[in-house]
């Protein structure tokens, strides 16, 4: 299969004759048929039902003819980004999970980076996105965290993915409340004091084992639980009801005028980090993006 093929494909596709197509591209009809034959003929379809009066696409070739236009638009972009003379813009990608430090980190580069050529993503997300983000070169960064429960889970994908965890920061775990909850007073609190009360937790997609939960202790039973996807809903449900969620004590800014933070009696702590790939050595925004992350963690 080439390029050739597939741009001409479209174009048959588009004109709905081989003549016209051959006529607006400068080629022999016989040329372009058998091209497009060859591409047929390879895949194992047929893509057009052909007659006198030119040709329609049959399923196999509007499928086919949807790839083919994703190909051809990932081609162009490359071929634009690469161009010779073609403006360098700054790149930036981190996939984490949901922790207010790697937001501000990330706010941080976007101020320094006004006035520039610049592309930057941040994708908050489950525990198996951000190994697999990070893994594809979709990501330069990933973040997320260790514990005693969940390390030989985690510390085998990364080593299957060719990936690197370094530590940021170790921290005890902590109940997220309301400060009108009944224990928010408290200066610590049990396990046992917080199970009547609803658990929150982020939501892990199609990987939502307790190894991948983005929560401290997820694999201990609780009564009412209660996922979410977002920073902004958990904020709305701890504000607003008498549930709770474990955490590493770093309260998202948002969440502080009605939130309270309390440590929890447990042998239990996250050692949270970033997640690199063995495969490349980051520097411009990447490596500046993770000296912001250790002066706002005290690394």
């Amino acid at each position: 299969m080439t390029l050739q093929q597939l741009r001409y494909f479209v174009a048959v596709a588009e004109h709905g004759s081989f003549t016209a197509t051959a006529h607006d591209l400068y080629t022999t009809q016989s040329n372009l048929s058998a091209s497009v034959s060859d591409l047929e003929r390879e895949l194992g379809i047929e893509a057009f039902n052909r007659s006198s009066r030119g040709v329609t696409l049959t399923s196999a070739g509007v499928e086919l003819l949807s790839y083919a236009r994703q190909v051809l638009e990932q081609v162009g972009m490359l071929e634009d980004r690469y161009a010779q003379g073609a403006a360098t813009r700054s790149r930036l990608a981190i996939s984490t999970q949901h922790y207010a430090f790697a937001v501000q980190a990330f706010l941080d580069i976007v101020d320094e980076c006004a006035g520039k050529d610049f592309e930057l993503t941040l994708r908050e997300t489950t525990t198996r996105q951000v190994i697999d983000d990070v893994a594809s070169f979709r990501s330069d960064v990933g973040i997320l965290y260790l514990s005693d429960y969940n390390e030989r889970i985690i510390s085998k994908a990364l080593a299957d993915a060719n990936l690197t965890f370094t530590q940021l920061f170790s921290a005890s775990v902590h109940a997220f409340m309301s400060k009108r909850h009944p224990l928010a007073t408290r200066e610590r609190v049990t396990l046992d004091e917080l199970e009547p009360y609803p658990c929150y937790s982020f939501d892990q997609g199609t990987s939502n084992s307790f190894y991948y939960s983005e929560e401290p202790l997820s694999h201990l039973p609780h009564r009412q639980r209660v996922a979410i996807s977002d920073r902004a809903t958990l904020t709305t449900l701890l504000v607003s009801t008498l549930g709770y969620t474990l955490s590493s004590g770093m309260l998202v800014p948002e969440m502080q005028p009605g939130v309270a933070s309390i440590p929890v009696e447990t042998s239990e702590s996250m050692r949270v980090g970033v997640v690199t790939h063995n495969g490349r050595v980051l520097d411009g925004l990447p490596e500046a993006y993770l000296e912001r992350l250790h002066a706002i963690v005290g690394a």
